[in-house]
């Protein structure tokens, strides 16, 4: 993999991994992950003790709104890419102790062909997962842990108690647009627990913040 930059976003931990891309007139070629990178870059070292077990393809229309997943058994991190379309991630921290509890943010991931670099976003587990989709869009997740739907659960992106202070101002407006109109979620994202809700509840205490 050719590494050009890590990037830390405002929750600890959340971290965009940039990888070049080798490029000409007939398309582009790429290396996406090499475990041998992770371990001789520094920047990566988050990565050096994570296993990756499951990889997902995931496609989603555009009006899509889905969130905030999260696991706690076992425990999952997650790498993510926008291998087609325009996505945008939303994440929530639910960390017990973080710095930035209770904070959401967005990150806008388009897929560009014509970029001399593509990019993974790393979530630790603690980090509650969504998105919304601007375009039909194809995804890849690679996961630390077996999905276990007896250990899972979510908070709805649109739960009172959240807060949005350090999101970018224009994705936030784009968010805010983007759900005045019709859009599709699931039932099961519709009727997701409330942030408040969730961090009463016992189950809560699985995710405790370790300064990274």
């Amino acid at each position: 993999m050719k590494l050009i930059e890590v990037k830390q976003l405002e929750l600890p931990g959340v971290q965009v991994i940039r990888f070049g891309r080798f490029a000409d007139e007939r398309g582009y070629f790429s290396e996406i992950l090499r475990k041998s990178d992770i371990k001789k870059n520094k920047e990566l070292g988050f990565l050096k003790d994570v296993d990756f077990v499951q990889f997902n393809e995931n496609f989603s229309k555009a009006g899509v709104l889905k969130g905030l997943h999260f696991q706690w058994e076992p425990a999952l991190g997650k790498l993510i890419r926008t291998v087609s379309g325009h996505m945008v991630d939303i994440m929530l921290d639910i960390r017990k102790g973080s710095p930035t509890e209770g904070k959401i943010i967005l990150y806008d991931m388009p897929f560009d062909g014509s970029s001399d670099y593509g990019e993974w976003l790393w979530l630790p587990p603690g980090i509650a997962h969504g998105s919304f989709f601007l375009e039909d869009s194809t995804i890849e997740y690679f996961f630390s842990g077996d999905y276990n739907p007896e250990g899972e659960a979510g908070i709805s992106p649109l739960s009172k108690g959240i807060d949005w202070a350090l999101c970018d101002k224009d994705l936030k407006k784009e968010f805010d647009e983007f759900i005045s109109k019709d859009y599709l979620m699931g039932n099961r994202d519709k009727h997701g627990l409330s942030l408040q809700d969730w961090s009463k509840d016992i189950r809560s205490e699985n995710f405790i913040y370790n300064v990274v």
